[in-house]
């Protein structure tokens, strides 16, 4: 679906797609356990979170240069601008890639040499939020943050990804309340498979102003309740939440309820290439599925907008805003 959107909850490692993968594996001497796409494909048939995480580590290793990340990047950005996304707000996990002895820098450089372009060669204005792994301890994240101080005229936020269960958002305060005396925008995943009190955890231990995923909220009235009154912008990723069992079925997912809760919701791709879908995909899905109608999705586009870190260009966030009411449905 081309409807305009902004994309604001998408891993760039998770648009490593198989044949990007097999390509890098080549052009860096690299071997992949797997005899070709098609087997790669089929090892992304995830149980739950841990393993999808486990695939989805292993194949990084392919990543290497900065031409690397600028190839990951523009071929994320290619997709997504073909699929309606104006603007995306990329997250990356620099632990993931500093742990086997990359340099900070060359993730960093390699992305914004896709991003830093993006609006004039794709169409797509971008963000950059670097996340934290939750697994990894709070003094690693210390560590990160102040190791990515050099870049932080490329970096907007900050966030919290990885295993969930067991590493409370609380586990960061620290390091969150350092990212918010930088002046750095401030993200956390939450209530995907961890329970409700996550999120309010996010909320007021690290200051988050977007809960990522957020889903399980819809167990807690008093925490709705709250998301409504603050407008906390949630973002959902529902073709992600089936294949990792967060719901059973597309048809489950209470996407519908807390639209009509009034929760600000969004819809977003997550990890695509793992999970079936870039942003179009995951509207023509819950379209398709859930029977949303056509205002319900422009009002999930006009959320995405609104919950955009766009506060230093109000003017394209206006005109994005304009190009969702515009938009004629097919």
């Amino acid at each position: 679906m081309s409807l305009p959107k902004a994309e604001l909850h998408l891993h760039i490692e998770g648009t490593l797609e198989p044949e990007l993968a097999f390509e890098l594996a080549t052009r860096n001497g690299l071997t992949l356990p797997y005899a070709d796409t098609d087997e790669l494909r089929e090892a992304y048939r995830f149980e739950d979170l841990q393993s999808f995480l486990n695939l989805y580590y292993e194949l990084m290793a392919v990543l290497r240069t900065e031409r690397d990340f600028e190839d990951l990047a523009n071929e994320y950005l290619e997709r997504a601008a073909a699929q309606g996304v104006r603007h995306a707000e990329i997250f990356f996990d620099p632990q993931a890639h500093t742990s086997r002895g990359l340099e900070l820098g060359t993730v960093v450089e390699g992305l914004w040499r896709a991003l830093g372009d993006s609006e004039s060669k794709h169409g797509v204005s971008t963000r950059l939020i670097l996340c934290f792994l939750r697994d990894e301890s709070a003094e690693s994240a210390l560590a990160t943050l102040e190791a990515a101080k050099p870049y932080l005229d490329r970096i907007t936020g900050v966030g919290l990804d990885s295993a969930e269960v067991g590493h409370p958002p609380a586990k960061f305060r620290e390091v969150y309340e350092a990212a918010a005396t930088l002046g750095l925008r401030r993200v956390a995943h939450a209530g995907e498979e961890g329970p409700p009190e996550y999120i309010t955890e996010a909320l007021d231990v690290l200051g988050v102003e977007r809960v990522d995923h957020g889903l399980r909220c819809v167990e807690d009235p008093v925490l709705v309740e709250r998301l409504v009154r603050e407008r906390v912008p949630l973002t959902l990723c529902p073709l992600s939440n089936v294949r990792l069992r967060t719901v059973e079925t597309l048809a489950d997912h209470p996407l519908p309820a807390m639209l009509d809760a009034g929760l600000m919701c969004t819809v977003n791709s997550d990890d695509p290439a793992y999970f079936g879908g870039y942003a179009g995909d995951n509207f023509d899905a819950v379209r398709g599925t859930l029977g949303l109608s056509e205002e319900r999705l422009r009002e999930l586009a006009r959320n995405s907008f609104l919950a955009s870190f766009l506060e230093d260009d109000e003017e394209l966030r206006a005109r994005y805003l304009a190009e969702v009411e515009a938009y004629e449905f097919r």
